[in-house]
């Protein structure tokens, strides 16, 4: 596979220095064009030899074009705050927006070459790390990005005498690296491995572009002109109105029942019952979060349900269990310009809690496969891929240690109708009904099929739907806090196995 990019590739500083201007003018172009229209992001992630050129080629780049709209990022060892979060973290926080380009060394990547490379993990590990990088850069790409993938080549033979002539040359022998010399001992390791992982993620819509680093001119203008092409060709694609995409349809019972209809929704618990409950799941809670083993873990609780099912109330029971410095709770509206310039789930990912603490998100990802489906804010094309973005999210976190907890809250529409009216009649309360709940009753029917949907598509062994009878507050409030309870013994006893 990197047979080509040993063949000896020069190019003359004269061609060079013929080529460069029109090249930076093109690029400059194409770059203001990128930002002007702020459709798409540019992903640039950096592989391959050391000593291959790479970081000469970047800050070439950053030289031809506009330095301020690159964001060059690398990814060398984890921080603490990065340990005590899922891995994929510390590169979604890293994203650039629509309109710029994020330039990444050490990415997913180097990490998972080295560590496969010093014998860290097997195999195995190795290509669970590639299954997850594909899922990544298609979701990327979806989302609409340009991902563009360069691996920078030496031969073994060419490497060897990079390192001998740099070694000999007193003024330049501090451009040797720990790292240099480390993998001129790996080299035949890193190759064979390096291989693997090309081979099975270059795709259409992410390929790999094998550069040969030895000449600096060639390398330089091979990677100029492949981001040029692909900037170009990007700006000039026509937007696709995905809305009227080719999609299939969901199946459907033959009954068009759901889980939801199976709910008992009579279900009560009286005053006295209730608060004994209460205090007895607030204190399990409150040692729970207090438990050695939360070290290990996170929790994170997600609260959906129809409007007026008594989200705020539970929540509210939730957390009046806990010291306020060990949970957060996240509120999720429409999404802000910054979060609109991003894919879909970087604003959840960046409010992922780290291990040892609690995030209660109301309202969550799942919008994109309720409101936005229903009300047409998204795609036919977006929303029904993005089950499974949602499943593989969730899976992440689930073997990073994040306990992932889910809640939908049904109420049937009288009570619904009677929390409305009650709502309005009480001044303190009147905050909490707007016009946009009134409006959402004329959609009951096309909502619940929604949630059936998803209940469907995204309850897993990993992360399961729990659907809480809400008719009574009472009763759903203690089910809520039992539910959180008995997923973090589950997640404790398998971890104490």
């Amino acid at each position: 596979m990197f047979e080509s990019a040993e063949i000896g590739h020069c190019i003359d500083d004269e061609t060079f220095d013929a080529e460069v201007p029109a090249l930076r003018q093109a690029l400059l172009e194409a770059q203001y064009e990128l930002k002007q229209r702020q459709d798409f992001a540019v992903i640039v992630l950096i592989n391959g030899i050391e000593g291959a050129g790479k970081g000469e080629t970047v800050k070439l780049l950053n030289e031809w074009m506009d330095p301020r709209l690159i964001e060059v990022r690398t990814f060398d060892q984890q921080t603490d705050e990065e340990l005590a979060h899922p891995p994929a973290w510390r590169y979604w926080r890293a994203l650039p927006p629509k309109g710029r380009m994020g330039v990444f060394f050490g990415n997913w990547y180097s990490q998972m070459l080295q560590g496969r490379v010093h014998g860290r993990f097997k195999n195995a590990v190795l290509d669970q790390a590639i299954s997850g990088a594909e899922r990544l850069e298609q979701m990327l790409c979806d989302e609409g990005a340009l991902l563009l993938k360069f691996w920078f080549h030496l031969s073994k033979r060419q490497m060897k005498q990079r390192l001998k002539t740099l070694r000999d040359d007193p003024l330049h022998s501090w451009r040797i690296s720990p790292l240099d010399w480390q993998q001129s001992k790996t080299y035949d390791r890193f190759v064979r491995f390096g291989e693997r992982v090309l081979r099975r993620t270059s795709r259409d819509y992410a390929p790999w572009h094998v550069i040969e680093g030895a000449d600096a001119n060639y390398r330089s203008l091979a990677v100029g002109r492949i981001l040029l092409e692909s900037l170009q060709a990007a700006l000039a694609r026509p937007p696709k109105d995905k809305r009227q995409a080719n999609v299939a349809p969901l199946g459907r019972s033959l009954d068009r029942k759901t889980l939801l209809d199976a709910l008992d929704l009579t279900r009560r618990l009286e005053k006295d019952d209730y608060q004994e409950q209460l205090v007895t799941e607030q204190a399990r809670l409150a040692g729970l979060l207090r438990h050695k083993h939360m070290r290990r873990h996170a929790l994170v609780a997600v609260f959906e349900g129809n409007d007026a099912a008594g989200k705020g109330g539970a929540i509210r029971r939730v957390a009046a269990a806990l010291d306020p410095r060990q949970y957060r709770i996240v509120p999720i509206a429409a999404p802000t310009e910054e979060e609109r310039a991003q894919p879909y789930l970087w604003r959840f990912w960046r409010h992922i809690p780290a291990r040892g603490t609690f995030t209660v998100f109301d309202r969550s990802w799942y919008g994109r496969v309720l409101v936005e489906r229903v009300e047409g804010f998204c795609t036919p094309a977006d929303w029904m891929r993005a089950y499974g973005e949602i499943n593989d999210f969730e899976e992440e976190l689930s073997r990073a240690g994040v306990v992932v907890v889910k809640f939908w809250l049904a109420i049937d529409q009288q009570t619904q109708l009677e929390r409305f009216e009650a709502r309005e009649d009480i001044p303190f309360k009147r905050y909490k009904i707007t016009e946009d709940d009134w409006r959402n009753r004329d959609k009951w029917d096309v909502y619940r099929e929604a949630v059936g949907d998803m209940v469907d598509r995204t309850s897993t062994e990993i992360a399961p739907w729990t659907l809480v009878e809400a008719n009574d507050k009472r009763w759903a409030r203690v089910k809520v806090l039992r539910t959180i309870n008995e997923a973090l013994e589950a997640a404790f006893a398998k971890h104490g196995k």
